[in-house]
């Protein structure tokens, strides 16, 4: 019996597979989940692939869980407000539309049946961008299905989703609580807890909680992570299902400006 977690992990990463590997997996259930991210800014506290992180591991999740395979996440995103922010690297949305088209094309190639384009980058642009490829998609006549969410529509979420705030640092902690450092942003007794969740201010250098949008993540609870993880894991397993290719309405759950 094997009692390696990280083994469990990489015995769902497409990369990792052997063809014999990818055949029997496939065999169960074809579904390969393709995770998009980028390259951000996500404050001090967090590291700036972090989409890309939480895209790959609520896959890694799923697959493990309800079966499937996991595409290596893809780190080129477009949209949103950070775009000058330093360490942020956006591609024009046509450039990450080729990519994943070329990727469909040869996924549909191998048999694959359901293909889920799940992105933890959830500006309005790149949201578009991926609805507009199950689109194209659908309109292809394969028999290969496309289904688009993003991290933000997942239902029955305890936390709001954010941009390096509470939501996002906690979700992050799940996958790689060595990558969470609460202990760079401004200690909270200096500080103070701030609630101007979605205020232009904090795209000021000098505010305690640059580029945050979202609750103060220095008041995150660790205890939380594994529930909004696994919670999200089924949401987006249960999406892979080929009759569910419509997200439910009002699912966006953001408060304020879409920045992220």
């Amino acid at each position: 019996m094997n009692t390696d977690p990280l083994a469990d992990q990489r015995a769902v990463q497409l990369e990792l597979l052997r063809p014999r590997e990818i055949r029997a997996a496939l065999d169960r259930n074809s579904t390969v989940y393709l995770p998009l991210g980028t390259i951000e800014w996500h404050s001090h506290h967090l590291p700036v692939g972090l989409d890309g992180l939480t895209a790959h591991g609520v896959c890694v999740r799923a697959a493990l869980d309800h079966g499937g395979l996991v595409y290596p996440a893809l780190f080129f995103g477009t949209g949103g407000g950070h775009g000058i922010y330093p360490w942020t690297v956006m591609v024009d949305a046509d450039v990450l539309r080729s990519l994943i088209q070329a990727a469909l094309r040869r996924l549909a190639d191998f048999g694959v049946r359901r293909v889920v384009v799940f992105s933890g980058h959830f500006a309005d642009e790149q949201l578009t961008l991926i609805a507009e490829i199950a689109k194209w998609w659908a309109a292809q006549g394969s028999a290969m299905t496309v289904i688009a969410r993003g991290i933000n529509m997942a239902a029955g979420l305890a936390i709001a989703p954010d941009h390096a705030g509470v939501f996002e640092t906690t979700m992050l902690y799940a996958l790689h609580p060595d990558r969470v450092d609460i202990d760079d942003l401004e200690p909270l007794r200096e500080a103070g807890s701030l609630n101007d969740d979605f205020d232009d201010a904090r795209h000021n250098p000098a505010h305690p909680l640059w580029g945050v949008f979202g609750p103060d993540p220095r008041r995150f609870d660790p205890m939380a992570a594994e529930e909004l993880l696994a919670t999200t894991a089924r949401w987006l397993a249960a999406a892979s299902d080929i009759r569910a290719t419509t997200p439910s309405s009002g699912s966006r759950g953001l408060t304020g400006p879409a920045l992220f």
